[in-house]
C-alpha cells in the first residue's frame, strides 16, 4: 500500500497506525560522520563558565525588524528536485534575512504535510553540532520526504517521513552552516547559543510572515544532539516574545532526541554507557570513576583522569559510537548506477551521497540555494565555525520553565547511541528530582517493543527507541514516526502490543 493512498482516509493518525502494522520495525545502521562531534567533544572537555543567568540576559531579538514577505512564498516554491520521484505535497526552499545590516541570512527547506496540511501542526526541526546542517541530516537522512541514492543524483521516497504527521520545516543555522551565510565574515567567529537562539526567532517571525497561514497553527520544535540547547533556547525566546508582542507564536511543546542537556551527566554518562556495553574494560571504567570529576564547576582534569578517558576514547575509536552496532562506510565513492536503496537499512555511506547531491548546481538552483555563490562547498558540518562563545553547562532550568508554562516536553533516546547515550539522559532527568506519574514500561508498534517510556510530573515524557542510534529516524523510521505522531497528538505511547 503506497503512502499517498492515505489521502482518502478520514483520520491520519488511525490510518498511519494501521499502515505501520504491515511493516516490521527492522534494526539497521549507518556510520554517522565524525563531524557530528565537531566542537561538541571539545565542549565536554572544558568548563563552560556560564551559569543559568545566561537565560535571563537581554534579548537581542526585541525590536528586530520583521521584513515584508509579500510574494516571496511563491518564489520559494520548488517545482521538483532533480532525480525526485513524483509526490503530492508542496515543498519550498529559500532564504530569510535575520540581520539586514550584517547581511546574515538563513536557508530553510519546508515540506508541507502529505495530506491535511490545513489542519496539521507546524513542526520545526533543528540539528546540532554545533554547526551541523538540518538539511544534511534531518531532511536528507532522517525524517525528510526523500533520501539520496548512491549515485548522488537521484532520490527515493521515505515512506516514514514526518510530513505524514505535520508540516515540517528544516532550518540551517547559525550563519556559516550549510547554505546559510553572512556577508560579514566576522560573524562566523561570533557564534554561540544566545545569538543562535535570537536569530532563530527572528527567522521564525519572518518565515511566518512569508507563510501567514501558519501564524496561528499549533507549533512544535524538535531536534537532536546539540539541538538539546537550540530547541529549548528558541522555545524560551518564544515565551518571552509572546509576553511582549501581539503576534503570538502558538508554541505547544518541544521534543529533543539524544540531546545535550547537562554537561556533568552527559560526560559521565557516555563513559558509563561504554562500560555497560562492554566497550571498555572494568579497569578503565574504575579509573574514570576514581580520578574524574565531571562537575562543570571543577578545575582541570587530573593527569590520571585524562589518561583514563584517552584510553577509553582510543578503544572505541574503531567503531561508530553514534550507533555502536552499525557498520562503517567501506567505500566513500558515489556509484555510476544507484545501488538498491532501502529506508529500513540505512546505507552507512549516505553522508557522501548527500554531499554529492547538494553540491550539484542543478540541485542548488532547484532548492533556491547558494544564491550568493559561496566561496566554499556546501558541507554537512561547517568548517567555518571554529569558536562557540557561550554554551551554558545545563538547560534544565529551561525544561522547568516550559513545564511551569504548560508546554509538552518529550525527551527521547536511541538506545544504541554512545555519543549522548540513554545513560546520560536518564541521569540528567534524575537531577530534576521529578515525581513519576507513569512508571517505566515498554511501548509497542507493529506488535513489537518500540522502546521504553516513563512519564513525570509537569508533562515531561521520556522514551527510548529500541535499536536506534544518535539519528533515531535514520535507524528506526517506523518507531520514530510512531513516536512523533503520539507526541504531536498528545497521547501516551501505546503500552500494549494490541494497540
Amino acid at each position: 500500500m503506497k503512502p499517498n493512498t492515505m489521502e482518502n482516509k478520514p483520520s491520519l493518525i488511525l490510518f498511519i497506525t494501521l499502515f505501520l502494522s504491515y511493516f516490521t520495525a527492522l534494526s539497521f545502521g549507518k556510520n554517522q560522520i565524525e563531524a557530528l562531534s565537531h566542537l561538541y567533544k571539545a565542549k565536554l572537555r572544558r568548563n563552560s563558565g556560564v551559569d543559568t543567568s545566561h537565560f535571563n540576559a537581554s534579548h537581542n531579538f526585541l525590536g528586530a525588524k520583521v521584513d515584508p514577505q509579500n510574494e516571496m512564498k511563491e518564489k520559494d516554491s520548488i517545482e521538483k528536485l532533480p532525480g525526485q520521484p513524483p509526490v503530492r505535497f508542496k515543498q519550498y526552499g529559500g532564504y530569510i534575512t535575520v540581520d539586514q545590516k550584517a547581511g546574515r541570512a538563513f536557508y530553510y527547506y519546508f515540506a508541507e504535510a502529505q495530506q491535511s496540511k490545513e489542519s496539521l501542526p507546524l513542526l520545526l526541526w533543528l540539528n546540532g553540532g554545533p554547526g551541523c546542517s538540518s538539511l544534511a541530516y534531518g531532511a536528507m537522512q532522517e525524517l525528510g520526504p526523500f533520501r539520496v541514492k548512491s549515485d548522488g543524483k537521484s532520490l527515493f521516497k521515505n515512506k516514514f517521513a514526518w510530513n505524514y504527521a505535520a508540516n515540517v520545516l528544516f532550518l540551517e543555522s547559525p550563519a556559516g552552516v550549510g547554505f546559510s551565510y553572512s556577508n560579514t565574515t566576522s560573524d562566523y567567529d561570533k557564534n554561540g547559543d544566545r545569538r543562535t537562539a535570537d536569530d532563530n526567532l527572528i527567522f521564525l517571525l519572518n518565515w511566518l510572515e512569508r507563510f501567514p497561514e501558519y501564524k496561528n497553527r499549533d507549533f512544535y520544535i524538535s531536534g537532536e544532539s546539540y539541538a538539546g540547547h537550540y530547541v529549548p533556547q528558541l522555545a524560551h525566546n518564544i515565551l518571552y516574545h509572546n509576553k511582549k508582542a501581539k503576534n503570538i507564536i502558538n508554541l505547544k511543546g518541544i521534543i529533543i532526541g539524544n540531546a545535550v542537556i547537562n554537561d556533568d551527566t552527559d560526560s559521565k554518562g557516555m563513559y558509563a554507557y561504554f562500560a555497560s556495553h562492554a566497550l571498555i574494560s572494568d579497569e578503565t571504567w574504575y579509573k574514570i570513576q576514581k580520578y574524574c570529576n565531571f562537575s562543570s564547576e571543577s578545575s582541570e582534569d587530573s593527569d590520571e583522569c585524562t589518561d583514563a578517558t584517552n584510553e577509553a576514547d582510543t578503544i572505541v575509536d574503531s567503531i561508530d559510537i553514534y550507533n555502536i552496532y552499525a557498520p562503517l562506510c567501506s567505500n566513500t565513492s558515489i556509484t555510476d548506477k544507484p545501488k538498491k536503496a532501502s529506508i529500513a537499512n540505512m546505507d552507512p555511506c549516505s553522508d557522501y551521497y548527500v554531499y554529492a547531491y547538494l553540491n550539484r548546481p542543478d540541485v542548488q538552483e532547484a532548492l533556491h540555494a547558494n544564491v550568493t555563490k559561496l566561496d566554499h562547498d556546501w558541507e554537512a558540518c561547517s568548517d567555518l565555525i571554529t569558536e562557540w562563545s557561550d554554551s551554558p553547562s545545563t538547560i534544565i532550568p529551561l525544561l522547568r520553565e516550559f513545564m511551569a508554562n504548560g508546554l509538552r516536553v518529550w525527551i527521547f533516546s536511541g538506545d544504541t547511541d554512545g555519543r549522548v547515550p540513554v545513560t546520560s539522559t536518564k541521569d540528567s532527568i534524575n537531577k530534576m528530582k521529578l515525581a513519576v506519574t507513569t512508571s517505566w514500561h515498554p511501548w509497542f508498534i507493529s506488535g513489537e517493543v518500540g522502546g521504553y517510556t516513563q512519564v513525570y510530573e509537569g508533562n515531561l515524557t521520556f522514551a527510548t527507541v529500541r535499536g536506534a542510534g544518535h539519528q533515531v529516524p535514520s535507524y528506526q523510521p517506523v518507531r520514530a514516526l510512531s513516536l512523533i505522531m503520539h507526541f504531536l497528538s498528545g497521547t501516551g505511547l501505546p503500552n500494549s502490543s494490541r494497540q
